[in-house]
């Protein structure tokens, strides 16, 4: 099974470390992986921003260059979205663009989804003595079903144990652009999420999609809670 790793641009930028504890996941399981050099954004910012002509222009770069591989992973649920939720609608009225993109979307998971459903995994690296808590990322949860999923992966791992927070479903206040253009709501949601986290007594807050991370653990540095890590699952579930 020869599968495309997706890495996003927060992770290629911010922290590497997710990507690679991507592959290992994977390769542990049994796939060929490959990361096309030349990938870069699925497009999410130019989208959600109205600018729907470089949006389409990112997404047929990234159809042909994934088309070719049996599956597309993405360790996030927001640009993984993205491809399988939205390339179809952006390319709609291009008829043998709108073929390959409905294609592509078929083929493409969110990582945990990919894992649990797909390779239906029985075992991971990771070990960990830990209390984690887990935040559901919006795009993830509302748009692909992300819920059981990375639970039932964290449970795989010796040591761990879930704790659910308040609100885990609730937004962290990042959303993409927003974040920037309503700061101070988007500071405020963050805040509440932050506030949860610690009621929960959790040593380590887990999530799937890095911008949520950044965010959260940004905030809370803010607030003074230096001791609380904040971690992607794949990390997690690598032992990385």
């Amino acid at each position: 099974m020869r599968v495309g790793l997706f890495v996003t641009c927060l992770v290629d930028l911010m922290r590497p470390s997710i990507g690679f504890a991507t592959i290992k996941l994977l390769e542990t399981a049994g796939c060929e992986v490959v990361v096309p050099a030349v990938q870069t954004c699925c497009g999410q910012p130019a989208w959600n921003a109205g600018d729907a002509a470089g949006a389409a222009a990112l997404a047929k770069k990234t159809i042909a260059e994934f088309e070719a591989f049996d599956y597309v992973v993405v360790p996030s649920g927001s640009c993984a979205d993205q491809i399988r939720t939205e390339y179809p609608c952006i390319l709609s009225g291009q008829p043998g663009w709108a073929t390959r993109a409905k294609v592509l979307a078929g083929r493409t998971f969110e990582l945990t989804d990919f894992l649990a459903t797909v390779l239906k995994t029985d075992r991971v690296p990771g070990r960990l003595e830990a209390t984690v808590t887990y935040h559901d990322a919006c795009a993830g949860l509302r748009s692909l079903g992300i819920k059981t999923q990375p639970r039932e992966l964290l449970a795989l791992i010796p040591g761990v144990r879930l704790k659910e927070m308040s609100g885990c479903e609730e937004c962290c206040g990042f959303g993409g652009v927003f974040s920037v253009k309503f700061g101070e709501i988007a500071a405020s949601i963050a805040e509440r999420k932050c506030e949860n986290i610690l009621a929960s007594g959790a040593q380590t807050v887990v999530g799937g999609d890095l911008g949520c991370l950044l965010n959260i653990e940004g905030k809370l540095r803010r607030m003074g809670h230096d001791s609380i890590t904040v971690r992607h699952i794949a990390e997690i579930l690598a032992g990385e």
